[in-house]
C-alpha cells in the first residue's frame, strides 16, 4: 500500500497559478499510473488528471486542458500538477491517487489540499 501526501493548495485569485505536489512512500510509486482528482463542496469527486508509469502519457478532463499540467519525478516519488489560469470552478480539495496495477483501479489516495480560488 502507498501513502501518499499532498502539498501545496493555498488560496489564489483567478487567473493566478499553482503547483500541487504529492509525495509517496511505500508501494512501488515508478511503477504506477498516478491521477489527480478534485472534489468541490456538494459534488462527487471528479478526474482531473493522470500520467503513466514513464511520465509519456497524460489525460485531463475537457475542463482543464489546456491550463492544467500533471508531470512525475520518479526520483523523487513524487507526482505534480501544474495549474494555471485558475478559476473560481476550480475551488475544491485535490487529492492525488494511485492506481492498483492489478486491479486498475485507484486504491490508495491522499488526504487532499485545498485550493481556493477567488474571483
Amino acid at each position: 500500500q502507498m501513502q501518499l501526501v499532498e502539498s501545496g493548495g493555498s488560496v489564489v485569485q483567478a487567473g493566478g497559478s499553482l503547483r500541487l505536489s504529492c509525495t509517496a512512500s511505500g508501494g512501488s510509486f515508478s511503477l504506477s499510473v498516478m491521477g489527480w482528482f478534485r472534489q468541490a463542496p456538494g459534488k462527487e469527486r471528479e478526474f482531473v488528471a493522470s500520467v503513466s508509469w514513464t511520465g509519456a502519457i497524460t489525460n485531463y478532463t475537457d475542463s482543464v486542458k489546456g491550463r492544467f499540467t500533471i508531470s512525475r519525478d520518479n526520483a523523487k516519488n513524487t507526482v505534480y500538477l501544474q495549474m494555471n489560469n485558475l478559476q473560481p470552478e476550480d475551488t475544491a480539495v485535490y487529492y492525488c491517487a494511485a492506481e492498483n496495477r492489478r486491479t486498475s483501479r485507484y486504491d490508495d489516495w491522499g488526504q487532499g489540499t485545498q485550493v481556493t480560488v477567488s474571483s
